[in-house]
């Protein structure tokens, strides 16, 4: 027998997608903090107006992916980040624009589902070819180009992303809420701006750029590879570092 869940309006998700939503912006814009204990199950069936299924699947999900602990007779608690690799391959762009003051937007440019060649395998990482869905899109900070979305996703590891569009939500938080991931892997370096990138972030060919480059693996299966392209101006990578209990 199947269920169905509510649908949220304003973001075009299930009702689990929206407290994977809420819950990570808590987390990792800090309003919640490393051992914060996350509401009682009851306590977010009430304020959702869902499930106990869907808040426990939310739950467990966040969990796989590390951002919190859950207790027996306890509760679930906010973790204590593992490294900055975690903080960053989590990190959703909407919550840094909305941070800043400004309204968030998301715009799919390109998408097109085709099979894997020579670039795209060492990119990925992947030993075989395969099907792929390759996912070009922008980042909008009020009215102002934010960053520049090149994304690759295997297939054969999420065959589910085949039958999305992504016109309005990114690829990034659609895995987020979908594939718990084992390893990251992240690339940083600059760049100048080519023609398609400055047409794209509405910068002068040439301009300095940042680029993040990560892959991410499940149970070591390569998930997806992402560039990021900032414009340099506007951008500033900063990670807090603890003491390691090693």
């Amino acid at each position: 027998m199947s269920t169905v869940e509510t649908v949220d309006a304003d973001s075009g998700g299930s009702l689990h997608q929206r407290i994977l939503s809420d819950i990570s912006e808590k987390i990792l814009s800090g309003a919640w903090a490393p051992g914060h204990r996350i509401p009682f199950e009851h306590e977010l069936t009430t304020e959702y107006n869902c499930s106990r299924m869907t808040v426990n699947k939310a739950l467990s999900q966040l969990a796989k992916a590390g951002l919190i602990e859950r207790r027996r007779r306890s509760g679930s608690f906010v973790r204590q980040p593992q490294s900055q690799a975690a903080v960053l391959e989590l990190h959703d762009i909407r919550i840094e624009v909305e941070a800043l003051g400004l309204p968030y937007r998301y715009e799919r440019l390109e998408r097109l589902k085709r099979r894997s060649n020579a670039d795209d395998r060492a990119l990925l990482g992947l030993s075989a070819a395969g099907s792929l869905l390759w996912v070009e899109g922008l980042h909008f900070a009020g009215e102002q180009p934010f960053a520049l979305e090149q994304r690759l996703i295997n297939l054969s590891a999420v065959p589910e992303a085949g039958d999305e569009e992504f016109l309005e939500i990114a690829a990034g938080p659609w895995l987020i809420g979908r594939v718990p991931w084992s390893a990251a892997e992240h690339r940083i370096r600059a760049m100048a701006a080519d023609e398609v990138v400055a047409d794209a972030l509405d910068i002068d060919p040439g301009a300095p750029c940042l680029v993040v480059e990560r892959r991410t693996w499940s149970a070591e299966h390569p998930v997806t590879h992402v560039r990021f392209v900032y414009p340099a101006e506007s951008h500033t990578l900063v990670a807090r570092f603890t003491p390691s209990q090693g």
